[in-house]
């Protein structure tokens, strides 16, 4: 069970550590932060992962609503996310932050337990 992080959270947020690969499965990217946000629609990566796995944004802008109600453009990215032994296969936005965020497009297809008393979170039996 991964505990909740603290460092750069207040109070507390389920962080998972996801990896990141390239289209064509060659390049991979162990142990990449992303916020468990069920508020959120999709799924974002952080971009200095980009650099890391030498993919490029594509030319591409989404219009996101954040959560003040403030609209901005975000980049995208095509890659695969391995969460919990799954393999996503997609686009993701692109965020100029040390994590990224998991959404709905990826949570909607999993079950976890977030306790928040304990501080950690689990995925839940089937």
């Amino acid at each position: 069970m991964p505990n909740y992080e603290t460092e750069g959270f207040d109070p507390p947020a389920p962080v998972a550590m996801v990896t990141l690969r390239t289209p064509d499965g060659q390049t991979s990217l162990r142990d990449v932060a992303m916020l468990i946000d069920s508020g959120a629609d999709v799924s974002a990566i952080p971009e200095s992962s980009l650099h890391r796995l030498g993919l490029t944004k594509q030319r591409r802008d989404y219009e996101v609503l954040a959560f003040d109600g403030s609209k901005i453009a975000a980049e995208c990215v095509q890659c695969e996310l391995i969460f919990l032994r799954t393999v996503y296969r997609g686009v993701y936005l692109v965020v100029d932050q040390p994590a990224g965020y998991l959404g709905r497009d990826v949570l909607n297809h999993i079950s976890l337990v977030l306790d928040g008393p304990q501080l950690n979170w689990r995925e839940a039996a089937p």
